[in-house]
């Protein structure tokens, strides 16, 4: 039977992906987490695991063989505050425990899949797999990407496992900005589309950025990708164990932050049997509040972010990825379904 580790599991990527490993039919997966914010139990309450591990614990048993063969880990666990500044816990938490759980899968036969994320770009204005253009603007970022480049060492400079030896499969994904159900413990790294849902049912609108860095109000693009979308890359690879690198997990289409305001508001319009609304006329309406850009963010904002996704496509992953209208539309359904 195949037995499955997934790290950061009452997370949110980390409990859609045991969700949807629970849809093939796989449930002997060992759940890694720290539970000390216990209200993410409500993320592994409904699926079907095997046994909850806390983290303090599992990565040193793990390599010390205490769980048996393990097919593969999904390791989503780290600190994913793009505003945390301290350094040292985040370099603890993202690179020195990644280093250490990449040297246990391999002495134990385990494939790593393992959450690696946009911020790595941070200033680019490229978003494509390449030393050229990774320039993170903050600690988190620099994180992500120093692991990256650990990768790339250990593994060859291709990257493959055809070049990488005696290695197993290791896959790195470069999330854009992931939105969809699960993430409600987030706080304010939550999604826009979760903030401006509970904002349009406390006050019947929805608050967005104003112009900032060259951009009109609300205007910045983003590559938004559903949750969905990203499990299912994750399990295309899981079911292709030869393919190995970092990629980018991402739409390849940037749209405005615009798209998902009037997705949100015009989605909770149908439910109330209300016809859908162009933006300029949400705009009129008093439907979106526009605001002053915040202080803490100047210089440390991505303006546009687009995932250059050739590299999965050259891998044979083909997945077709849900626009803004769409996965927002069926992540509001879900919301409005549970208020």
């Amino acid at each position: 039977m195949t037995r499955i580790v997934v790290t950061g599991a009452a997370g949110f990527i980390g409990s859609n992906i045991i969700k949807g490993l629970n849809a093939r039919g796989i449930d002997d997966i060992i759940a890694v987490d720290d539970l000390t914010q216990g209200d993410k139990f409500l993320n592994l309450a409904d699926l079907r695991i095997s046994d909850y591990v806390d983290a303090s614990v599992f990565y040193e048993h793990f390599a010390q063989g205490c769980y048996g063969q393990i097919e593969a880990v999904f390791h989503e666990g780290a600190c994913s505050d793009t505003m945390e500044s301290n350094g040292k816990y985040m370099m603890d938490n993202n690179y020195t425990l990644s280093c250490s759980l990449f040297q246990s899968c391999q002495k134990r036969g385990a494939r790593l899949l393992y959450a690696s994320s946009a911020a790595t770009y941070g200033g680019s204005e490229t978003f494509k797999e390449d030393p050229l253009f990774e320039r993170p603007l903050n600690v988190y970022g620099y994180s992500k990407l120093l692991f990256d480049q650990r990768m790339r060492r250990e593994c060859g400079a291709n990257f493959q496992r055809a070049h990488s030896g005696k290695l197993g499969q290791v896959v790195g994904f470069r999330y854009f900005n992931v939105y969809g159900p699960r993430e409600q413990h987030k706080g304010r790294m939550a999604s826009v589309a979760f903030h401006q849902f509970n904002q349009f049912v406390k006050d019947g609108k929805v608050k967005l950025f104003g112009s900032y860095g060259g951009y009109a109000p609300g205007a910045q693009m983003r590559d938004f990708v559903f949750i969905d979308d990203v499990v299912a890359v994750n399990l295309w690879f899981f079911d292709n164990p030869a393919q190995s690198g970092i990629f980018n997990l991402g739409t390849g289409r940037a749209q405005p932050f615009n798209d998902v305001a009037s997705s949100v508001v015009n989605a909770m319009r149908e439910l109330k049997g209300e016809a859908a609304l162009p933006l300029e006329s949400i705009v009129g309406a008093g439907l979106i509040d526009y605001i002053d850009f915040p202080e803490a963010l100047r210089g440390k904002y991505q303006c546009y972010t687009q995932a250059d996704i050739s590299a999965l496509r050259s891998v044979g992953c083909d997945h077709v990825f849900s626009d803004v209208k769409t996965g927002v539309g069926k992540y509001i359904a879900e919301m409005a379904g549970a208020v």
